[in-house]
């Protein structure tokens, strides 16, 4: 069971909240613990398998046009454990390293950590991302089954070492962004079903409801959705390491040393 201490959280968040209003007004891609994020307009891409990929899966077809209708910011790099441990007061990562990517949290801890920067209200959103978003992110133009080189972009099996690595220390793909594949697998908001692309609507798509791609016998808590998780990991295979590539493995309590997060975020209306 874990203990969560709220008024040393509170007195945490006041802290922070009071470095936010001087980020807001100098419009800084970056927020008072220190994430950094990139702006990725809207456009349309062609989502799941790509063209001569030959290691797609029946459930990253057919590939599909998909138009994100408005601009968001990604965030640039996973989220590291600095920035978890800022938040939460706490750290549960395998392979500890405040520049390494924070690991070992579930899907609920991940919306946790969002929903505690929310309560800074520093004039953003805080999500996850959908996996529509992820994708789109990740190609960023590209149409192949990687965004380049996989030695000179991702930790994964063949240059890890079998461990995590500090974020941004591979190259970016043309966003901006680092560690779109490997080094972490990496939460998305979607609910898992095998179908899905098939009846996916054009215009920012959801994910499927949240009453289907139920968990079967064995894989986590029955009747629970499955969520998806995107981007391979640095224990996975080249054949793993591919932006379409959709994983779905034991539901949102899934806790292991190959995924985290990162978030995106949207201006609040005034």
């Amino acid at each position: 069971m874990r203990v969560v201490f709220l008024g040393t959280l509170a007195i945490a968040v006041t802290c922070l909240a009071a470095q936010v209003s001087s980020i807001a007004q100098t419009g800084a891609l970056k927020n008072a613990i220190g994430m950094e994020f990139v702006k990725i307009s809207a456009g349309e891409f062609m989502m799941g398998c790509s063209p001569d990929d030959n290691n797609c899966k029946n459930d990253e077809k057919p590939q599909h046009l998909v138009r994100i209708t408005k601009a968001f910011e990604m965030g640039k790099y996973e989220v590291t454990q600095a920035q978890w441990k800022a938040m939460m007061m706490e750290n549960q990562s395998a392979i500890a390293g405040d520049q390494n990517p924070v690991e070992n949290v579930t899907r609920a801890e991940a919306i946790e950590f969002a929903n505690r920067l929310n309560m800074l209200n520093d004039g953003y959103k805080y999500r996850l991302p959908t996996e529509a978003e992820w994708e789109y992110a990740a190609r960023a133009g590209t149409k192949g089954a990687t965004y380049g080189p996989l030695d000179e972009i991702a930790w994964y099996e063949k240059t890890s070492n079998d461990e995590s690595h500090p974020v941004g220390t591979k190259k970016p793909n043309a966003w901006g962004l680092f560690d779109m594949i490997g080094n972490v697998r990496e939460w998305t908001s979607d609910t898992y079903l095998a179908t899905y692309y098939a009846t996916s609507p054009t215009d920012d798509p959801p994910g499927a409801p949240p009453n289907t791609g139920l968990a079967p016998p064995g894989r986590g808590t029955p009747g629970v959705a499955l969520p998806v998780i995107r981007g391979g990991g640095w224990p996975n295979p080249a054949e793993s390491l591919r932006v379409s590539e959709r994983y779905h493995y034991l539901g949102p309590t899934l806790r292991v040393s190959d995924v985290g997060f990162r978030l995106v975020r949207e201006p609040l209306a005034h």
